[in-house]
């Protein structure tokens, strides 16, 4: 695990995720053209699950089934 703290929406927060899942959040982040704090902030924004770091790894697996066409 590999622990970050960033800044979302105008707070301090720590996020603890393994690094291949940051590697994959950079990645998107890059694809889309937007910040890494803008995409977690997105994702924050829209999350249904009340963590936050499982909220960030089931976007994550979203978004390449999304690309994988599944």
């Amino acid at each position: 695990m590999r622990k970050r703290s960033l800044t979302i929406a105008g707070h301090r927060t720590s996020i603890a995720l393994e690094p291949p899942f940051w590697e994959a959040l950079q990645s998107i982040a890059q694809a889309r053209e937007m910040s890494l704090p803008n995409l977690i902030a997105e994702i924050d924004e829209t999350r249904e699950d009340s963590n936050l770091s499982s909220a960030i790894r089931v976007f994550v697996l979203a978004w390449f089934r999304s690309a994988a066409g599944r």
